[in-house]
């Protein structure tokens, strides 16, 4: 038996459930050498769950009507493009901020606010209608989230979202040049360049996929490389970009703002699955901010294709002398999947994914090595330990413990990293596995409450499955995923929720109430073209154009009734004159594609063609006052 084997869990069913839950996945990697049992023929049986805890821990994800969650949760909506908002415990979505893709709810897409964050072609469409949202962020003061901004990724598009969190709306969404598959996200955790200066100024992005630079139609895989990009937290302008080596998965920062880093999957460069695993370990890239920033201050870098965004180059051969280098490439076990950075901020974790093992990196050696005082890079890992089969991503406690999910175990493992760093050392007698808990089925990413955060309080952990298989009523094919919320206050894990989320949701965080403050009514001064006063509307023709202003005041709107003419060009604004907390009205127009919402004291506007005479009855869509269906008016198209 291997020294590993020593903190295997004897008391768990392991070698049942790997038959059970890797038959599926065991087919596609075939010959990796950390998933070595064979699946099981015979039918799989349901693996048993622990159950969801009885008396305070059950009682705590159940709220009494009108009691409040004590977190909020940023979620990543997948294919939808969007931010979804929970309350956690009791993991009740509570709204949606859309981002990349259109929103029928509150007109995003139609309106020509929206249009203008989202990017339009020259004929006002916009330019995608679809996306692929994976991770999400929070700015951060002092070591934790300060309620400012948060960010979320686009991995078809390359595109980084900001949301206001005063408001919980998408302001602004920027492009990453020569960038294809954009996953990692993470933002600075402080400014390296100024001490004085404690919170999130930059926003660092993974470009996943390596693409010909420049990419013009040329298949010369000499020239296939990625880019790491930095944005600016305030502009949300692209400030540099990191030519390298292989691609970037994930990404993490340090606390003190010198480091940030990507974990790599693909340093063989491989176009097909079988040669992304043909070698035995990939990389862990750190990147040295000062001296990046410094680069491109002198001047060292050059750009590519139309892009006027400096690039650095961080390659390895350009990055031997550790006295220069802008990168440094710590080698780790097999197809890593996550890089994460403990709240202590001694240390980011790598975990295997292809290798059942977890790696401890000390920041301060990283640091050590850029200062020639580290002679081999490969010493800034403290540990390597197995953890199970299929480690992906890992959060923390803010005791010292880390939970990594085990994807091919259907597990989530609490180890304790000083006692991992002891048995790498050569104390076998440390015990760093302290619990397993099965799942339901095939977790992939978690998060634990502020876990990345030097406030982590360890009081859940929720992790998101992939796999819901009979969790759930039947609805067809298509299954639901499983999200599900683990009580890690104590020493064991207690299951405590099932939740059904329809795909395909990925990362997300989970932050104390009392650190957001989101304002309940807009500031009417914030729209400059806001009707402040109800005789201001009216209809204002440029031949063929013509503008429609009106508002909003439960149960009426300005305007009765507006005519125009067929084929006219119409810009409609809208401005809701309510102040109630909760008041919000829509506006939608037959058969002219309009729909949309103004909430208390907003402001906002939609452009369309009235390309059909007729009467059409514009209705408010929000439900908003006893005499709702009453709150109409009639737009006259004469032919």
């Amino acid at each position: 038996m291997s020294d590993n084997k020593l903190q295997e869990d004897s008391a768990s069913p392991m070698l049942g459930r790997r038959k059970f839950i890797n038959y599926t996945a065991l087919a596609g990697l075939a010959g990796v050498a950390a998933c070595s049992e064979k699946p099981s023929t015979a039918a799989p049986p349901v693996a048993p769950v622990p159950a969801a805890g009885g008396g305070d821990h059950a009682a705590s994800v159940h709220l009494k009507p009108g009691e409040l969650d004590t977190y909020y949760g940023f979620w990543s909506g997948g294919h939808t493009g969007d931010m979804r908002v929970l309350g956690m415990p009791s993991g009740r979505e509570i709204t949606r901020i859309p981002c990349f893709a259109p929103d029928a709810l509150v007109g995003w897409g139609i309106t020509n606010e929206s249009k203008k964050v989202m990017g339009t072609k020259a004929d006002g469409s916009l330019r995608y209608n679809v996306a692929d949202t994976h991770h999400v962020h929070a700015s951060y003061k002092d070591g934790n989230y300060d309620g400012r901004y948060a960010w979320i990724n686009d991995k078809i598009n390359a595109r980084v979202a900001r949301i206001r969190l005063d408001y919980f709306v998408c302001d602004k969404i920027t492009d990453l040049p020569n960038v294809q598959g954009f996953h990692g996200i993470f933002p600075d955790k402080a400014d390296p360049v100024d001490a004085a200066i404690n919170y999130t100024t930059r926003v660092f992005c993974g470009g996943e996929f390596s693409i010909p630079l420049p990419n013009t139609g040329s298949d010369d895989a000499s020239q296939y490389r990625s880019l790491f990009s930095c944005v600016d937290a305030e502009t949300m302008e692209v400030r540099w970009q990191v030519l390298l080596d292989g691609n970037c998965d994930l990404v993490a920062t340090s606390y003190d703002g010198k480091l940030a880093a990507t974990n790599q999957y693909n340093v063989e460069m491989g176009a097909s699955y079988e040669d992304m695993m043909a070698a035995e370990r990939d990389a862990c890239v750190f990147f040295n901010i000062a001296r990046i920033e410094a680069a491109v201050k002198a001047g060292s870098f050059k750009t590519y294709g139309d892009s006027k965004v400096p690039v650095v180059d961080g390659t390895r051969a350009a990055n031997q002398d550790p006295a220069t280098a802008l990168t440094a490439y710590v080698s780790v076990p097999k197809n890593p999947h996550g890089v994460n950075a403990s709240p202590d901020g001694k240390y980011f974790i790598c975990a295997g994914k292809l290798s059942p093992t977890g790696s401890v990196i000390e920041l301060s050696r990283v640091l050590d090595y850029f200062d020639g005082k580290l002679a081999k890079l490969d010493d800034a890992i403290v540990a390597e330990v197995e953890l199970g089969l299929g480690p992906l991503h890992t959060a923390f406690d803010g005791r010292g413990n880390a939970y990594t999910t085990l994807f091919l175990d259907s597990q989530v493992v609490k180890w304790n990293v000083e006692a991992a760093i002891k048995f790498h050392a050569g104390d076998k007698t440390a015990q760093y596995v302290l619990d397993r808990l099965d799942l339901s089925y095939q977790p992939g990413h978690l998060n634990a409450t502020q876990s990345e955060t030097r406030a982590a309080d360890g009081k859940y952990l929720a992790v998101g499955c992939k796999f819901s298989k009979d969790r759930f009523l039947p609805v067809g094919p298509l299954h639901p995923e499983n999200e599900q919320l683990i009580d890690i206050s104590g020493d064991k894990m207690v299951l405590l929720a099932d939740h059904p989320v329809r795909g395909e949701p990925h990362d997300f965080i989970i932050f104390k109430r009392d650190l957001l403050r989101p304002k309940q009514v807009y500031t009417l001064e914030d729209f400059p073209h806001a009707i402040k006063d109800p005789k201001e509307s009216g209809v204002f023709r440029d031949g063929r154009k013509v503008t429609v202003k009106m508002t909003s005041q439960a149960p009426a709107f300005s305007l009765r009734d507006f005519k125009l003419k067929k084929g006219d060009e119409v810009t409609l604004i809208l401005t809701n004159l309510d102040k109630v907390e909760d008041l919000t009205h829509g506006f939608a127009i037959p058969n002219h594609n309009v729909n949309f919402i103004v909430n208390p004291q907003e402001t906002a506007s939609v452009t369309f063609t009235a390309d059909k005479a007729g009467v059409f009855w514009c209705y408010c869509t929000h439900f908003c006052h006893a005499l709702h269906l009453e709150m109409r008016s009639r737009m006259i198209v004469e032919g």
